[in-house]
Formats: structure tokens, sequence, C-alpha cells
């Protein structure tokens, strides 16, 4: 595959076209670039930031000194990465030939009704990132097939390592204490899915904060939902939680994904408090797998497409998204399948996106092993669960980019910067005529 693009017109992307610009037709090249750069963080964590193992800097931190007041010397992010990415105390599990290091290009603009933020990167590999797992038929079962190049058994040369670039950015107004010093390493915490001292199935079954909100592994979390922030175990209640997230004691995650949002012209909208969760409604993505016969719930319609299902040798061919309104029919378990024959495990679809979760609209293109991604964000928000966006207004945002078939900590982040919607910041929006 040499190229793969998506423009999506207003009408699609359900934005009015009263006082709404067509994000395929802003002219980027008059608005302003900044360059952003992102490094390998490895398990980097709060709690590693706030340990004698930072090396001269617990106090600073400690103190609430932003991260650049120590790294700001020029390609310090450069150095950094390329130095974690190795292995080595930080990184116990060195992922061949990941880069250290990405320079992100930002743009960003508004109107009266949205943002427009726009991002350029280079990929580490030279297809893009468009595919995530599969569900694989073995001749007798369905089981997944791919996983992020972090796991043992992609690292062992046991599955191939498939995954979806993702372009995530977060966004605190200002309520969030710490974050417009320290950013995401608020969020990121041991204990954390590939983190240093990793959960156990028997350490969340028996957490009272986890078991009451339903999840099973431990995510980003922000430090004030925990009666001692250095220990995810401690979670306060959730009568607690809910004051601090109604005080605005939340960041933003907006994530466009490469498989599971972008064939739709979305991003998908979550935030961060006591774990990464999603906005209230519907995602425009869920999982294709039977919770009970482990079977494909949908199946590509050959009539649209050709065929039913995809063998490995076709994989970063083609865009090999299942979109449920548009090229998807109920799996159909008599359909003669073979060994080998896989369908998506995640089923894609506008159409199923609801509420606060659906926000969010996305255009991107890949060509000369370059990303071009634009998210579209209304402003104004009042929903509980978002940042609200204004003209006038500056933000403290953090990037991160994942690709290379590599999800959780495998990504490049930036330190915090700011973002102001014709105010004065790292990156300013340009309003548009």
């Amino acid at each position: 595959m040499k190229k793969t693009a998506l423009l999506v017109s207003l009408a699609v992307l359900g934005i009015g076209a009263a006082h709404a610009a067509d994000p395929a037709k802003i002219n980027w090249g008059k608005i302003p670039a900044v360059t952003v750069p992102l490094f390998f963080p490895g398990q980097s964590s709060y709690e590693w930031l706030r340990s004698e193992a930072h090396e001269g800097a617990v106090k600073e931190v400690v103190r609430g000194d932003s991260c650049t007041s120590c790294h700001d010397e020029e390609d310090a992010e450069k150095d950094i990465g390329e130095e974690i990415v190795k292995g080595g105390r930080l990184e116990p599990r060195p992922v061949k030939g990941k880069s250290g290091y990405k320079a992100l290009k930002v743009q960003a603009a508004y109107d009266a009704k949205n943002a427009y933020l726009r991002f350029q990167w280079k990929t580490d590999n030279a297809y893009p990132g468009s595919e995530h797992q599969y569900l694989r038929f073995d001749g007798k079962e369905w089981k997944v097939f791919g996983y992020p190049k972090l796991d043992k058994p992609v690292q062992d040369g046991q599955e191939m390592g498939i995954y979806e670039d993702r372009m995530s950015i977060m966004i605190d107004d200002g309520k969030v204490l710490g974050f417009a010093n320290q950013g995401c390493w608020l969020t990121c915490h041991d204990g954390q899915r590939d983190m240093a001292k990793q959960f156990t199935k028997d350490e969340v079954a028996g957490n009272a904060l986890l078991q009451a909100i339903k999840k099973r592994d431990v995510r980003k979390y922000l430090p004030d939902t925990r009666t001692d922030p250095s220990d995810w175990k401690t979670g306060k209640s959730v009568e607690d939680i809910a004051k601090i997230k109604a005080a605005g004691g939340f960041v933003d995650l907006i994530q466009w994904r490469a498989h599971r949002s972008n064939p739709v012209g979305m991003t998908d909208d979550g935030y961060v408090l006591e774990f990464r969760l999603s906005d209230s409604g519907k995602d425009m993505f869920g999982g294709n797998a039977d919770a009970k016969t482990h079977q494909p719930k949908f199946m590509w319609d050959a009539s649209k497409v050709g065929y039913k299902s995809i063998t490995v040798d076709q994989l970063r061919k083609g865009d090999h998204y299942l979109i449920r309104e548009q090229n998807a029919v109920p799996f159909d378990p008599n359909a003669g399948w073979k060994e080998g024959d896989m369908i998506p495990d995640y089923i894609v679809s506008r159409a199923d996106a609801k509420g606060s979760a659906a926000d969010n609209n996305a255009i991107a293109s890949w060509k000369d092993g370059m990303w071009a991604v634009v998210m579209v964000r209304p402003l104004g928000l009042a929903n509980d669960d978002d940042k609200a966006l204004k003209a006038g207004g500056v933000y403290n945002v953090g990037f991160a980019v994942h690709d290379d078939n590599i999800t959780t900590r495998g990504h490049q982040v930036s330190f915090v910067k700011t973002i102001g919607f014709g105010s004065k910041a790292d990156i300013k929006a340009v309003k548009l005529p």
C-alpha cells in the first residue's frame, strides 16, 4: 500500500455549514506550524519521577517544578528518548527498530463553531498502521491474531505485530493541579499495563474502586483520585471522585485511531480521572467477537467488497475496515470457513456512535511515510466529561503518537505545551475568516 486517504464532507462529518470551515479545504499553508518534539518514555512514571532513581530531581518534582525546568537544553527530548529506547532501567523489553524520537508538526485554527487541530508525523514503518488485531479461524475455532509489539508473544516471535496507529492529545483547562508543569506523567503510574510492578488479576479482583467501576485492569489515573497518589490500590470512594469530576478535576483525552475511528471520519472522546474512561454515550467502535461463541458477529459483505474474509498474505495491501453500515453483514457460521480466514476483531460504525463520546470528527491521509490528521472539536461543549474549548482560552496540552504496531507506553510523548485560541501560547490557533 502506497497511500491511504480519507476526505470527508461537511455533511458526513455532521458539521453544520453555517460558520464552520470544511477541514479538507482549510489553507494550512497560511497557518503557522510548531514542531513539538516527542520522545520514548519507557516506564518513567509518576512514581519514578518522585524516586531517587530520578537522579537529582526528586525535590524539584515533588515541589511541582516543570519537567522543562531541568530538561531545557536543545535536543533534550531526542537525547532522552534515544537513550531509553535502547533498553535499561526504564525499558526492560526494548522493541527492535523502535525510534526514540519523533518530530510532530502541529497547526491549529478555529472559527465560530469548531477548533481544527492538524498533526503531521513520519511513521516508523513504510506503511500506515491502519490495521488492528483480527479473529482468525484455525480450522476449529476463531482466535485473536496479531498483538502489539510490547507483548511477549510478539517479542518471542510467536505472534505477528499488528496494532493501529494513534494520535492523542490530553487537554487541561487549569483545573488539574500539576498538569501544567508535569503533564501526562500525572496519569502514568506503576502498576498499569506494561509498567513497573504491573497489577495482578487478584489485586484487581480485590480492589474496591476497580470493582465498583467494573474494570478488570489498571490504566491511567490522576493522583487526586487516590488516598496515596503513588499507590493505585488506594482509591477514593466513588462519591468523592464524582465531586472531583464535578469540579472539573479531570483531563480530556482525544484519540484518533487509524483503524477504529478513522474509517468513519471521527476520533474517540474520553477523559482521565480514576481510570482512562470513555465519554458518556457510545464509541464508534466495538468488539466483533461474540462473548459466548467467540465467533465474529459480523463479516465482510462479499457482494460489496468481493470477499467475506482475508488471509495473512493480504495484510497491509488495502484498507481492511469492517464498517457496519457500509460493508458488513451478520456472520454466517456455515459460510465454508477455512483455516487461516481472518475477520477484523473490531466493528466500526458512525451511525452507532452516540452522545458525548461522538463529539469529535477527523480527516486523515497517509502519503510517503507521513500521516496528516486534522481533528475537529466543537467549541463550547457543555458535557460534564469534556473540557470546553473557547475563543480566548489557553489550555495545557500533551501529545502522544503510537505507531510501529504498538500500544500502552510504547508511544512517543511530549512535555507540556500550551495552545491558545486567539491568545498567546506555544501553539496559537488562527481565527479563520
